[in-house]
Protein backbone atom coordinates (compact mmCIF):
# COMPACT_ATOMS: atom_id res chain seq x y z
CA UNK A 1 0.00 0.00 0.00
CA UNK A 2 1.22 3.45 -0.86
CA UNK A 3 -0.15 6.27 1.19
CA UNK A 4 -0.03 9.48 -0.79
CA UNK A 5 3.06 10.88 0.89
CA UNK A 6 6.65 11.22 -0.40
CA UNK A 7 8.15 10.17 -3.75
CA UNK A 8 6.07 7.01 -4.14
CA UNK A 9 3.00 9.09 -3.49
CA UNK A 10 3.96 11.45 -6.32
CA UNK A 11 4.24 8.47 -8.68
CA UNK A 12 0.85 7.18 -7.55
CA UNK A 13 -0.75 10.59 -8.02
CA UNK A 14 0.81 10.76 -11.48
CA UNK A 15 -0.79 7.40 -12.38
CA UNK A 16 -4.20 8.64 -11.27
CA UNK A 17 -3.74 11.91 -13.20
CA UNK A 18 -2.58 10.13 -16.36
CA UNK A 19 -5.55 7.75 -16.22
CA UNK A 20 -7.97 10.69 -16.25
CA UNK A 21 -7.30 11.15 -19.99
CA UNK A 22 -9.69 9.43 -22.45
CA UNK A 23 -6.93 8.80 -25.03
CA UNK A 24 -4.79 7.15 -22.35
CA UNK A 25 -7.62 4.84 -21.36
CA UNK A 26 -8.22 3.90 -25.01
CA UNK A 27 -4.50 3.24 -25.55
CA UNK A 28 -4.37 0.97 -22.51
CA UNK A 29 -7.49 -0.89 -23.59
CA UNK A 30 -6.22 -1.32 -27.15
CA UNK A 31 -2.80 -2.59 -26.02
CA UNK A 32 -4.05 -4.92 -23.30
CA UNK A 33 -4.27 -8.08 -25.41
CA UNK A 34 -1.70 -7.43 -28.14
CA UNK A 35 0.93 -4.79 -28.92
CA UNK A 36 -0.13 -1.96 -31.23
CA UNK A 37 1.74 0.63 -33.28
CA UNK A 38 1.15 4.37 -32.97
CA UNK A 39 -0.64 4.29 -36.34
CA UNK A 40 -3.05 1.61 -35.10
CA UNK A 41 -3.58 3.53 -31.85
CA UNK A 42 -4.11 6.74 -33.78
CA UNK A 43 -6.89 5.04 -35.74
CA UNK A 44 -8.45 3.56 -32.59
CA UNK A 45 -8.40 6.92 -30.79
CA UNK A 46 -9.31 8.94 -33.88
CA UNK A 47 -6.42 11.25 -33.02
CA UNK A 48 -3.25 12.51 -34.70
CA UNK A 49 -0.12 10.39 -34.20
CA UNK A 50 1.51 13.34 -32.39
CA UNK A 51 -1.27 13.19 -29.78
CA UNK A 52 -0.73 9.45 -29.37
CA UNK A 53 3.05 9.87 -29.03
CA UNK A 54 2.49 12.41 -26.21
CA UNK A 55 0.15 10.02 -24.39
CA UNK A 56 2.55 7.10 -24.88
CA UNK A 57 5.36 9.18 -23.32
CA UNK A 58 3.09 9.95 -20.36
CA UNK A 59 2.25 6.27 -19.96
CA UNK A 60 5.92 5.31 -20.15
CA UNK A 61 6.82 7.94 -17.54
CA UNK A 62 4.54 6.19 -15.02
CA UNK A 63 5.52 2.71 -16.25
CA UNK A 64 2.07 1.71 -17.50
CA UNK A 65 3.14 0.81 -21.05
CA UNK A 66 6.25 -0.71 -22.61
CA UNK A 67 7.60 -0.65 -26.13
CA UNK A 68 8.95 -3.43 -28.29
CA UNK A 69 10.75 -3.35 -31.64
CA UNK A 70 9.01 -5.09 -34.54
CA UNK A 71 10.43 -5.84 -37.97
CA UNK A 72 8.36 -5.46 -41.12
CA UNK A 73 8.90 -7.70 -44.16
CA UNK A 74 11.00 -4.97 -45.81
CA UNK A 75 13.57 -5.12 -43.01
CA UNK A 76 12.55 -1.85 -41.36
CA UNK A 77 11.76 -1.69 -37.67
CA UNK A 78 9.12 0.17 -35.71
CA UNK A 79 7.82 0.21 -32.15
CA UNK A 80 4.67 -1.37 -30.82
CA UNK A 81 3.30 -0.77 -27.36
CA UNK A 82 1.87 -3.11 -24.72
CA UNK A 83 -0.04 -2.16 -21.59
CA UNK A 84 1.56 -3.10 -18.26
CA UNK A 85 -1.34 -1.92 -16.09
CA UNK A 86 -3.33 -4.67 -14.44
CA UNK A 87 -5.17 -2.89 -11.65
CA UNK A 88 -5.38 0.37 -9.71
CA UNK A 89 -6.93 0.48 -6.26
CA UNK A 90 -7.72 3.72 -4.42
CA UNK A 91 -8.71 3.70 -0.75
CA UNK A 92 -9.62 6.48 1.62
CA UNK A 93 -7.52 6.19 4.79
CA UNK A 94 -7.20 8.35 7.90
CA UNK A 95 -4.10 10.08 6.50
CA UNK A 96 -5.41 10.51 2.94
CA UNK A 97 -5.75 8.41 -0.15
CA UNK A 98 -3.85 5.17 -0.64
CA UNK A 99 -3.17 4.11 -4.21
CA UNK A 100 -1.92 0.66 -5.25
CA UNK A 101 -0.88 0.02 -8.85
CA UNK A 102 -0.37 -3.54 -10.11
CA UNK A 103 1.68 -3.96 -13.29
CA UNK A 104 2.56 -6.95 -15.44
CA UNK A 105 6.20 -8.02 -15.25
CA UNK A 106 8.51 -6.40 -17.79
CA UNK A 107 10.10 -8.44 -20.55
CA UNK A 108 13.70 -9.43 -19.79
CA UNK A 109 16.57 -8.41 -22.07
CA UNK A 110 17.06 -12.08 -23.04
CA UNK A 111 13.40 -12.38 -24.03
CA UNK A 112 13.62 -9.19 -26.12
CA UNK A 113 16.75 -10.50 -27.86
CA UNK A 114 15.08 -13.86 -28.58
CA UNK A 115 11.98 -12.17 -29.97
CA UNK A 116 14.09 -9.84 -32.13
CA UNK A 117 16.25 -12.73 -33.36
CA UNK A 118 13.18 -14.78 -34.24
CA UNK A 119 11.89 -11.78 -36.21
CA UNK A 120 14.96 -12.00 -38.46
CA UNK A 121 14.24 -15.63 -39.43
Amino acid sequence: MSALMGDDADADVDVVEVLSDEYVRTILTQTREEPKSVDALSDACEADPSTIYRRVRQLQAVDLIEDQQQLDPGGHHYKVYSARLEEVRIRLAEDGLEVDVDRTPTESAADRFTRLYEGFK
